[in-house]
């Protein structure tokens, strides 16, 4: 499979593709079918997962959570939105700002900032002490802050230091951080069509999404399912469902693969007990650069929850496995 198309959070100078080009030629080729795919910038990590579902992309590299902020909103809504995506690889990037200006700019002249929330969140103090007469904007990506200072928009960009070849401007400051060691987690998504999942490497990653109904013991419920199975769980957090107030998606990820008995058990279960649960998929865990009968046996429902059938879930869990179910 060749002639392949990689959507990312643009434009050109993010994070997101700096991440993307810390994949190998040979990790590409496996996740993708395409060693040297064409990288496609979009204005919003909406618009790259939409353009994969859209057929416009054959898969797209969005952030999804940040060890200072946590998850990344729209990542996490866009993935539960229909038709499924499945996610084949995970990159883990440290993220180091520059602040950025047009030749010739001091910090005593800037009166205005911008950067992602997540960037700003990150430098909030450092602004605050260095640059304190500053109006700080929100943009949709760091790379956008910086095409603001080279359009004149605004006097300074806290983005990622490449940003400036691509838009001609100079480091006011470099390294510029509140915590030293944050770490943005990136997702490399695809459409399933029906192809294989990632096969399991033995350090293996397991991301889902969950609803259950509102009601006492609920969400121990679902995390008692996983913990019996021993399942590490190494992620969890909530979005709300937009149309049902008071109800929330519960986004978890745990170490382990669909294919492997713990895992897939875990998942089957959950399809059980839940009023909904979205497979995000199995692949490779990431690291960085230098770095019994009882335990299986389901928790009795309670009132109000409905336990769907063992031979459904199980279907439900073979469809995955074999890359034709989400």
């Amino acid at each position: 499979m060749t002639g392949q198309r990689v959507a990312f959070l643009g434009p050109h100078g993010t994070f997101c593709e700096q991440a993307l080009h810390t994949l190998g030629p040979g990790v590409l080729d496996d996740a993708l079918g395409d060693p040297e795919p064409e990288l496609r910038p979009l204005p919003s990590t909406t618009a790259a997962l939409d353009a994969v579902r859209a057929g416009d992309a054959d898969a797209a590299c969005v952030p999804v959570e940040n060890s200072v902020e946590g998850g990344v909103p729209a990542t996490m809504d866009g993935l539960v939105e229909t038709p499924p995506l499945v996610i084949v690889r995970e990159i883990l990037l440290p993220v180091r700002f520059a602040v950025l200006v047009r030749p010739g700019t001091t910090g005593e002249t800037v009166t205005s900032v911008a950067s992602h929330p997540h960037g700003e969140a990150q430098t909030r103090r450092w602004i605050a002490e260095h640059l304190p007469g500053a109006e700080v904007r929100l943009t949709s990506s760091t790379a956008a802050a910086a095409a603001q200072v080279a359009a004149g928009e605004v006097d300074a960009a806290v983005c990622a230091p490449v940003a400036a070849t691509h838009h001609g401007l100079e480091a006011l400051a470099s390294d510029v951080h509140d915590t030293g060691d944050a770490v943005t987690r990136f997702v490399l998504v695809r459409r399933p069509d029906g192809r294989p999942l990632p096969a399991p490497t033995g350090a293996d990653r397991t991301s889902l999404a969950a609803t259950t109904v509102n009601r006492p013991g609920a969400l121990l419920a679902v995390l008692t399912e996983i913990a019996v199975r021993g399942v590490d769980l190494t992620r969890i957090e909530s979005r709300p469902l937009r149309d049902r107030r008071g109800e929330y998606w519960f986004f978890l990820d745990g170490t382990g693969h669909v294919a492997e008995p713990a895992m897939g058990e875990a998942l089957a279960a959950l399809r059980r007990r839940c009023t909904d649960v979205r497979f995000l998929g199995s692949y490779p865990r990431a690291h960085l650069a230098g770095s019994g009968d009882d335990a299986t046996r389901a928790a009795d429902p309670g009132p109000g929850q409905t336990v769907k059938d063992y031979t459904e879930a199980g279907a439900w869990l073979a469809a995955l496995r074999d890359g034709t179910g989400a």
